[in-house]
């Protein structure tokens, strides 16, 4: 189901890569050297996790469906439109971040505030495309890449 979960986010205009730099942008003053390549395995052994694809498969299905027409009304709606107060697709998000403790709900907050990268682009629906799911997903898996990281390592500006 791996492979199959990067694909959709590939088909989506996401991989991998672009969600590990967002990983190291939140990252990199925390830790005096942070290789891209350790950000792009973090994010990896997230998405490897069958909860987070399962989180991914569902977002995904439904941004999908509303592209489609298919979703019943009011719900096309609102999914279509990206409704501010829908809240179900940080919902969703959010069974990700919670896989690495609370330190991934913060990150998350931050992410889904300032939208960096790859998420801003998302966030922007230039390409016409609903990702009412979709950056929040994104959002989810840099967030708890990141708190795995944060898990892993002792950040080299803390002082004991």
């Amino acid at each position: 189901m791996y492979k199959t979960v990067v694909k959709m986010l590939e088909d989506r205009g996401v991989t991998l890569r672009e969600i590990a730099e967002v990983v190291y942008e939140i990252q990199k003053s925390y830790y005096d050297s942070l290789p891209l390549e350790e950000c792009l395995e973090s994010v990896e052994a997230v998405v490897k996790k069958r909860e987070v694809q399962n989180a991914i498969l569902t977002g995904l299905a439904l941004d999908m469906l509303a592209e489609e027409g298919k979703l019943p009304e009011p719900l096309q709606s609102i999914v279509a439109g990206d409704d501010f107060l829908f809240g179900v697709d940080e919902i969703v998000a959010l069974s990700i971040t919670n896989i690495y403790g609370s330190i991934g709900l913060t990150n998350f907050g931050y992410l889904d505030k300032t939208k960096p990268l790859v998420i801003g682009r998302l966030n922007s629906h230039k390409n016409g495309g609903c990702h009412t799911f979709l950056d929040d997903l994104v959002s989810a898996i840099a967030a708890a890449a990141a708190s795995r990281i944060a898990h892993a390592r002792r950040p080299s500006n803390n002082e004991d």
